[in-house]
């Protein structure tokens, strides 16, 4: 009726040391640097100088290499930016905490104060 199986399984028939492994703080650091980057392409089409080149220096940081700038598309909806400004650096904030990165979290508080700042303005309420 059964007969046990004679061959291995295909999970245990991968040579574990052909694939790359990464350590936990190595995937944390991967995710906060992806987070921060796309903090930066926001942050750089909004315009505030200051603080890209904050998040640029993190981003440095953690890859050892700096990211790469573009110039933004300047023109878009200023409040939708400033909103996924605040919804990316909540994300790099909760990365930033699960990894212990206490700069990193300070950076992206301070982010996310300003961009609700900015979202409380009333010239922003309704803005194209």
């Amino acid at each position: 009726m059964y007969e046990p199986i004679r061959t291995k399984s295909i999970h245990s028939m991968a040579d574990d040391d052909a694939y790359p492994h990464r350590s936990r703080e190595e995937e944390l650091d991967i995710q906060l640097a992806g987070h921060l980057s796309a903090l930066l392409a926001v942050t750089d089409e909004l315009g505030i100088d200051d603080a890209a080149e904050q998040i640029a220096s993190q981003i440095a940081r953690l890859r050892g290499t700096p990211p790469v700038r573009h110039a933004g598309l300047r023109g878009s909806d200023t409040a939708a930016l400033h909103r996924r400004a605040h919804d990316l650096a909540g994300r790099a904030l909760v990365v930033a905490a699960s990894r212990a990165d206490t700069a990193v979290a300070i950076l992206s508080a301070e982010r996310m104060d300003a961009h609700a700042a900015a979202l409380a303005e009333p010239r922003l309420v309704g803005a194209p």
